[in-house]
């Protein structure tokens, strides 16, 4: 997804006010990988807040990339989630994982897409088993579900944007997350929601920060007067303008030499001119020669070595008879020996890649670089090896000073003409290459072309509504479009001659139908009397037999029209096609980057495996790990229990084998105290302080024998239960 970058103002904030508020509040974070989660001691006196809560409201302010399957904010203990709010933008779905009660795991799905690359408010608001889920400050789901259970462990864990350091990566900005437990918590968020006439707090706060900026507006105007005093001083100073270059300031009209350019600052801006070398005049003895830091050549005197003349410096190693080799060095006209200070490193190339050199004793292998021990090309200016040494090339744009290539200029593409701008540009130069610019009032056609107006665009154009419009340099192009025959400025249809038997069209002849010519086409219709079109109805649209299409919320389904049926299937993926739609196939995604590592941590998948994992579904699409609940089929019973090691409830009689009771609150049950009882409520029996009980439906007028003690009540009357 991009650079990693992340700059969290406060990771955790503890505010004790009347109400009881905690809060995550970040500035902005971009992440792909990281681990962030509160320290140990953070994390207590967040435990210390939520702990034994049932209310409370998680908020953010998300912007997740689309596709994106991420948690937004996880308190969890081993595989235990006892909050977690998670984004998939794989399924369009806003997850609420919890804990329950009686100790159960439950994932609350809302359908709605959050990763779609906007900016967006999103609050949880838990009260009881009461939950909404607002977005932008709009309600979107309220629900009834079982009550979460705040009962936490004091090792638990608080991550923020992920679930642990390798699952549940949440992509894209997120800023403003905050857990608090107060009613209605996104007030704090929308405070609009509830209500539209400030409050005496909002009016103290508003009369707070009047004050406020009149303080600083009275600051600014005194830093005003005092910045105006000292540009009234200024009146009397001569200002210069100078010139920067590489570190150093020239003053105006100053003159300096740079590398092969003389330089001069006038009015601020540097001016240069490449230096003229004439060729020296050099006496015997001597020979002209480039020496460091001088831009022409200059006389040095020389020495004869085997017929040839080397200059100061100049290197030349040769052999004697035994096959020694001997280091020679040009100084005051004279070869010298050169003793070398260390034995010729050891090379890890064999013999024959092996290349001796003429100014060194030490061989090197094939494919030396030479660039690196140091050269001296300089301004504008590359070092290219060669095999046995370097040289100097200028950069595309430039051109040589010097005949080694170690100063380049800049070539001036536009005064030389040597540029691609045409009519209605004006050529800019830049260094080593030069750019059009449009002239005032005209457009741009390309990198080295503008037009006046867009005539296409703007309507001015004598095109056939049937035609489409280019715009060109001076004017527009017109071309009719596919089915349509014409110069462009006048568009008809084709005519499709048939006859009535055969058809030339195979869905005319299919079902006895009469083709008919259009603008732009034709179309089959049945006679009078005849049911013969095979045409389909599809999401209240009608498509022809034959028709072929992909439907709208899903690319990867293709559907057609066959016979007046709509047939629809997954589109055929073809791993060796190299432009296969990842998207459809992940399958088909090769790269390393797109496999996902298993919960345990010792298995990984490829792109569009599956796999079960406690009760969940997941799938790994391209680096991403989505999971969600299984599906199970519903139950209509009041008493369910899920068998250890199964996922999906079974009903059952007995309702101390239960783990779920449906409820209904509009039957009661009478208690010891001839107290009427709703179903599902639960109390302490008078008189004792260890036996609960509660209130249940019963189908049965018999109750079966459990190891609660269970006074039942008459057929479809509720019974209360002891624990």
């Amino acid at each position: 997804m991009f650079a990693v970058f992340a700059r969290l103002s406060h990771f955790l904030t503890l505010m004790e006010k009347k109400q009881e508020v905690f809060l995550v509040s970040l500035g902005f974070a971009k992440w792909s990988s990281r681990e962030v989660r509160a320290s140990a001691e953070v994390s207590a006196q967040m435990l210390k807040k939520l702990k034994g809560k049932n209310e409370f409201t998680v908020l953010a302010t998300v912007k997740q990339d689309r596709l994106n399957s991420g948690v937004i904010l996880s308190v969890h203990q081993s595989d235990h989630r006892f909050l977690e709010l998670e984004s998939s933008g794989q399924r369009s779905e806003v997850r609420l994982h919890y804990r329950t009660k009686n100790q159960k795991d439950h994932t609350e799905v809302f359908p709605y897409s959050l990763a779609d690359d906007q900016w967006h408010k999103i609050s949880v608001a838990v009260s009881a088993s009461h939950v909404i889920l607002h977005v932008d400050c709009n309600r979107i789901y309220e629900r009834v579900v079982e009550a979460p259970s705040m009962d936490i462990p004091e090792d638990t864990s608080f991550w923020l944007g992920q679930r642990n350091a390798a699952h549940g990566f949440f992509k894209g900005v997120m800023q403003d997350v905050e857990v608090l437990v107060m009613p209605q918590g996104y007030i704090s968020q929308c405070p609009d929601l509830n209500r539209t006439c400030p409050t005496c707090n909002d009016f103290h706060g508003l009369v707070q920060k009047i004050m406020e900026l009149q303080d600083i507006l009275a600051k600014t105007s005194s830093k005003l007067s005092r910045a105006e005093e000292k540009m009234n001083g200024l009146d009397g100073c001569y200002c210069e303008r100078t010139c920067s270059v590489k570190g150093v300031i020239y003053r105006e009209d100053e003159g300096w030499t740079d590398g092969c350019k003389n330089c001069t600052c006038t009015n601020g801006t540097v001016h240069c001119e490449a230096i003229s070398c004439p060729p020296p005049q050099c006496p015997a003895g001597t020979a002209p020669a480039y020496i460091k830091g001088a831009c022409c050549k200059e006389c040095q005197p020389v020495c004869l070595f085997g017929g040839r003349e080397l200059v100061e410096g100049d290197q030349r190693a040769v052999r004697d008879s035994s096959g020694r080799c001997l280091l020679f060095e040009c100084r005051d006209r004279s070869m010298h020996r050169v003793v070398p200070s260390e034995p010729c490193p050891e090379l890890s190339c064999p013999e024959s890649e092996q290349i001796a050199l003429s100014n060194r004793c030490c061989k090197v292998c094939r494919g030396h670089d030479f660039c690196s021990e140091g050269h001296g090309c300089l301004e504008h200016s590359d070092c290219v090896n060669l095999e046995a040494g370097d040289c100097c090339v200028c950069k595309d744009g430039f051109r040589p000073l010097r005949d080694d290539n170690a100063y380049c200029d800049d070539i001036d593409e536009c005064a030389e003409g040597k540029h691609y701008c045409r009519e209605n540009t004006m050529c800019v130069n830049t260094p080593g290459s030069f750019m059009c610019i449009c002239h005032t009032g005209y457009i741009r056609i390309d990198d080295y072309s503008c037009t006046e107006h867009d005539e296409c665009l703007s309507g001015l154009h004598n095109c056939d509504e049937n035609a489409l419009c280019f715009n060109m340099v001076g004017g527009h192009s017109c071309s009719c479009k596919p089915g349509y025959t014409g110069n462009g400025t006048v568009c008809k249809g084709k005519t499709l001659k048939f006859t009535s038997s055969p058809s030339p069209f195979p869905n005319a002849q299919m079902f006895l139908s009469m083709c008919f010519n259009l603008e732009g086409g034709y179309d089959c219709r049945c006679p009078h009397g005849h049911n013969c079109t095979g045409d389909c109805i599809h999401d209240n649209k009608v498509k022809h037999s034959g028709q072929i299409w992909v439907l709208d919320n899903d690319r990867c389904s293709v559907c057609s029209c066959q016979a007046g049926q709509v047939m629809c299937r997954r589109m055929v993926c073809d791993c060796d096609n190299p432009n296969a739609d990842l998207f459809c196939c992940p399958e088909c995604d090769p790269r390393l980057s797109s496999q996902c590592l298993h919960q345990n941590g010792l298995l990984t998948y490829g792109s569009g495996d599956t796999w079960v994992e406690n009760c969940q579904q997941c799938q790994c699409l391209q680096g991403q790990v989505d999971c969600w609940p299984l599906p199970c089929p519903p139950v209509d019973c009041e008493f369910t229990v899920v068998p250890e090691g199964e996922c999906c409830p079974r009903c059952v009689t007995d309702p101390c084998q239960a783990d779920t009771i449906r409820n209904d609150i509009t039957k009661t049950c009478t208690d010891e105290h001839n107290i009427s009882r709703f179903s599902g409520s639960s109390w302490i029996k008078h008189g004792t302080e260890c036996t609960l009980c509660q209130c249940k439906v019963s189908r049965h007028r018999q109750i079966p024998n459990c190891k609660l003690h269970l006074t039942s009540l008459s057929q479809r009357n509720p019974f209360f239960f002891l624990q």
